[in-house]
């Protein structure tokens, strides 16, 4: 069986005392491609920010499994207006990726390689030194996928990562998500769209009135886990 990499059990999640969501168990294996499904308000964007330590479950259990932690984790979240206009390269986006020690100026060549290999698994190394700024949207969503895999160690964690693209673009980056989860990278996904967005998952977490977890029939066969 494959590794545990997170797990919830009788998850409540929320602000304060008010409960957003509740009843929320799962488990992430290293290798899984989990989407998390749901309307608005269903809780889905808080259940990240929990897995990723920003705020406390109200009751239940959520833990990493070794070798994990939320301090390890590669994560996309949606971008607001503001940080669409970062006024850096390519190259320096990507690798502010790089876990460094804060009190380093400059970065280990191990940390620039690591940039590198994360541009080229995205297509985007003849944009290294282009303003992060004059990118279209797609461009600038795989340079901050490039980031966020520069940050992981083993586990990416991405919230709606096509919104605002061409269904095209957005194809595109579906299948570089997947080709970064057949690379070995664990990745838990936010997506509304129930087609392509659920196409590579192999499990599925619907949030709402009632939680549930299942395996996904599209998904790959894990017969023998």
């Amino acid at each position: 069986m494959r590794p545990m990499v997170l797990e919830a059990d009788d998850l409540s999640i929320g602000y304060g005392s008010r409960i957003v969501a509740e009843g929320i168990s799962f488990t992430v294996r290293q290798g899984d491609y989990l989407a998390i499904v749901g309307e608005n308000g269903a809780g889905k964007t808080t259940l990240m920010r929990t897995i990723l330590g920003l705020q406390k479950p109200i009751r239940g259990s959520l833990s990493f499994g070794k070798d994990y932690s939320a301090k390890k984790i590669g994560w996309l979240p949606q971008q607001k207006e503001t940080q669409k206009d970062f006024p850096a390269s390519v190259h320096e986006v990507v690798l502010s990726g790089c876990r460094t020690d804060a009190r380093r100026v400059f970065y280990q060549n191990l940390e620039r390689e690591r940039a590198r290999k994360a541009m080229e698994a995205l297509g985007i190394s003849n944009l290294c030194n282009c303003s992060y700024r004059k990118l279209s949207g797609g461009q600038k969503q795989r340079v901050l996928l490039a980031r966020a895999l520069c940050s992981s160690e083993g586990l990416m964690m991405l919230d709606e990562p096509v919104t605002g693209l061409d269904p095209e673009t957005a194809k595109l980056m579906y299948s570089l998500i997947h080709q970064i989860n057949l690379d070995g990278q664990t990745i838990i996904m936010i997506t509304h769209d129930l087609s392509a967005g659920l196409k590579d998952a192999d499990h599925v977490l619907q949030m709402g009135e009632r939680c549930t977890f299942r395996v996904c029939s599209k998904g790959r066969d894990h017969a023998g886990d």
